[in-house]
């Protein structure tokens, strides 16, 4: 595929994107979580029906649904390209002020609007990879939004290429963008009978050339715990402390299963949030790992944590709830190899060097694995995601835009 001549989008369209407020809120029990995430939503479809796609919709939920229709007579698979429009609740993303330095030169990189935020090279390697590229950043005080808005770029862009370029073969193709990916519900409101897809890709991953297969499996847990109150001055050996109870559990998780120590195919034991009083308290925890029987025994570990905590305090006692989050997709995508070997294919056509990764996370593609619809998930170039520090290459998003394009014409090319 030859794109000497094509004048890419990519940029500019990521910059328009990340200045629209779009986070998710995890304590919303609407869909989408935030309205503000439609805004974005909105001019998507907007866009989309002006390269010429004309049943570009958002649904009532944000949900985006297109269709670019194919042009072959073979019989391809309907592949479906997915981002999401959400950014993390984690760091603000409010008046996102995006910044592009030209022709990186390999230093370190000192935000303009907090000088105290350096993306150093020490602590951000990959930036050895892109000197004379052009880094996209914020100005310090916000994220970028890389996450996941460099995917939804990629995939606007790889949507014009196609749409004005008919001369390169491909079958019909569904793009999907969701919200609320980054608290967990990317997937809850996608109707799939109506996205009509085969075998799908997420464009929602780091280094430029990578391609992951599998993912996280994950849980959530709470643990409820009673204890009992009465006045401090009169305490003695009748007050049980549930605040103190539930540091006693969170202090017995091993040093060497939780997330500041582990790494790779390594699983973990995550507190996230702790909220009551002396009286009652609700830890929350999320519990992560490769395979499902490691997930299981991690839980019946904190389990065990707890009952041994607890049989301390003869007047309180504990509700321990799990609730299933999503499963390894690797599950579902080694029944379908050609998903990931044509991603491959269409990395090195790309001109990169492919590698299969693992994710220490989930992506929506996760989720969508389990519901009808194999998913790997493509490199979007996003790096120090979640935080002000966050950045992403021009040139790397204009590789994942080629990929898509590349993937979209070997499925063609294989297909009879």
């Amino acid at each position: 595929m030859n794109f000497n001549d094509y004048k890419f989008t990519v940029t500019d369209r990521f910059v328009r994107y990340a200045k629209i407020d779009t986070q998710s809120n995890p304590d919303s029990p609407t869909c989408p979580s935030t309205e503000k995430q439609k805004d974005l939503s909105r001019l998507l479809v907007e866009e989309l029906k002006q390269m010429g796609i004309k049943d570009a919709e958002i649904d009532q939920h944000g949900y985006v649904y297109a269709t670019i229709e194919s042009n072959t007579s073979k019989n391809v698979p309907v592949l479906c390209f997915c981002s999401h429009v959400d950014t993390a609740p984690d760091c603000t993303g409010t008046n996102v002020k995006p910044v592009v330095h030209k022709n990186y030169d390999g230093k370190d990189i000192v935000l303009p609007g907090d000088k105290s935020q350096v993306i150093k090279v020490s602590e951000h390697p990959e930036l050895k990879n892109q000197i004379g590229n052009d880094i996209i950043t914020t100005d310090g005080t916000t994220l970028l939004g890389a996450d996941d808005k460099a995917g939804v770029a990629e995939i606007m862009d790889a949507a014009h290429f196609l749409m004005t370029h008919p001369e390169v073969k491909h079958g019909k193709v569904r793009i999907l963008f969701t919200p609320d990916e980054e608290i967990g519900r990317g997937a809850d409101k996608a109707d799939m009978k109506k996205l009509g897809a085969d075998f799908g890709y997420t464009l929602d991953g780091g280094t430029v050339g990578s391609l992951e297969n599998e993912t996280f499996s994950a849980d959530g847990v709470s643990i409820k715990i009673k204890g009992f109150s009465t006045h401090p001055g009169y305490a003695k050996d009748k007050m049980q402390h549930a605040i103190k109870i539930a540091a006693q559990i969170i202090n017995k998780i091993p040093k060497d299963k939780t997330p500041e120590t582990t790494e790779k195919k390594q699983p973990f034991i995550h507190p996230t949030n702790i909220s009551g009083g002396l009286e009652e308290v609700e830890i929350k925890f999320i519990i992560r790992a490769f395979d499902t029987p490691t997930l299981l025994a991690l839980e019946d570990e904190l389990r065990m944590i707890t009952v041994d905590v607890l049989s301390g305090y003869d007047k309180s006692c504990y509700e321990f709830t799990v609730t299933q989050q999503y499963r390894n997709m690797r599950e579902i995508l080694d029944k379908h190899p050609a998903v990931v070997e044509n991603a491959l294919e269409a990395i090195k056509r790309s001109g990169l060097s492919p590698k299969l990764d693992s994710i220490r996370g989930g992506t929506d593609g996760s989720r969508f694995s389990f519901m009808g619809l194999p998913c790997a998930n493509i490199f979007a170039g996003e790096h120090g995601i979640h935080s002000k520090q966050e950045w992403v290459s021009s040139q790397d998003m204009q590789k994942a835009v080629e990929t898509i394009v590349n993937l979209v014409s070997i499925w063609e090319e294989k297909a009879k």
